[in-house]
């Protein structure tokens, strides 16, 4: 029997780029790799588009690293006074769920025109009707549970990427006009109650709640419904106490308010993390005509991989709720 060839000592050739003979550590080898390796994957993900499985840009830091974070199992609570910047971080995150062709799209409205550019990409928009919001709630309940029941028959405890179940992204806001504002006590409570199910129940079902108000006060989000959520963003509240409803009790005398914010500076929150710390961000800015051109981009997409059902061409003018 032949002896076993001697394994190739480091440093290794670089057949490729490298003369003959001529040494490369081995460290540089594999820096090139992962730069190719890094090139292809954005090249593909370009061309397929993003994938809800995958983690969304939200923006810098302080120290101008990027953050994504993933958004699959889990749930987002955004807050923050009017003109804080609440309303570009949630775009960041609808227009990555509108593109990624993987999941399927809910949007709730009270003002209608937040979230109405987006209206065409969304498989089901609710606007300013609470009777419709508590519907499509109920709707979103029945298919949690239908899809628990067939993950317990399959003895699984959530769903994955290979599953022909897609992931579903719900998205309210404003959370205070559905709970504080529109409606009776009993028709209000119904709301809340729905959402806190979702959000406690639906993350292993794919269910994906991300919920913003400009009203982080107790009344709107209770410590019940607060803790629920694995992410919680506060952009500018007017007091520290305004900013401990939505990060949590005590994270104002640790030195992160979203009170230190100045009023100038929009966009800029604080972002907690699943048992982190919170972290000082901006989020990534979109302008008008970006969102507009993103949606349109979305709206050709999902009709091209055929699950825009709904296209969202009643007028604004005339939308009092409902479906799109």
């Amino acid at each position: 029997m032949s002896e076993p060839s001697n394994p190739p000592t480091l440093p290794l050739p670089l057949a490729e780029t490298a003369a003959p003979d001529r040494l490369v550590r081995p460290l540089l080898v594999l820096a090139r790799w992962a730069e190719e390796f890094t090139a292809r994957r954005r090249a593909r993900r370009t061309d397929a588009g993003p994938s809800i499985w995958e983690p969304i840009h939200l923006g810098t830091d302080e120290d101008g690293r990027e953050v994504r974070i993933p958004l699959i199992y889990r749930n987002m609570l955004l807050a923050g006074e009017p003109g804080a910047g609440k309303s570009v971080g949630l775009n960041n995150i609808v227009a990555h769920a509108a593109l990624a062709t993987d999941c399927r799209l809910w949007l709730f409205d009270g003002k209608i025109v937040e979230l109405g550019l987006w209206r065409s990409c969304a498989d089901r928009f609710v606007a300013n009707s609470l009777d419709d919001a508590i519907a499509a709630l109920l709707d979103l309940q029945s298919e949690m549970d239908s899809r628990y029941a067939v993950l317990d028959d399959e003895r699984r405890r959530k769903i994955a990427p290979a599953d022909s179940v897609p992931p579903i992204v719900v998205v309210l806001d404003e959370l205070a006009y559905f709970s504080a504002t529109v409606g009776t006590k009993r028709e209000q409570e119904a709301f809340s109650v729905l959402v806190r199910d979702l959000v406690a129940r639906g993350r292993a079902a794919g269910i994906i709640v991300v919920a913003a108000t400009q009203r982080p006060s107790s009344d709107i989000i209770p410590t019940s419904l607060r803790d629920l959520f694995g992410y919680r963003w506060a952009f500018r509240c007017t007091t520290d106490a305004s900013s401990d409803i939505v990060l949590g009790h005590g994270w104002a005398s640790r030195g992160h308010s979203a009170a230190s914010v100045a009023p100038e500076t929009k966009g800029i929150g604080f972002l907690l993390a699943e048992g982190g710390v919170p972290r000082r961000i901006k989020a990534a800015h979109l302008s008008d005509e970006q969102v507009y051109a993103l949606a349109e981009r979305a709206a050709l997409r999902r009709l091209a991989a055929g699950i825009a059902e709904h296209t969202g061409d009643q007028d604004l003018d005339d939308a009092t709720g409902g479906a799109a």
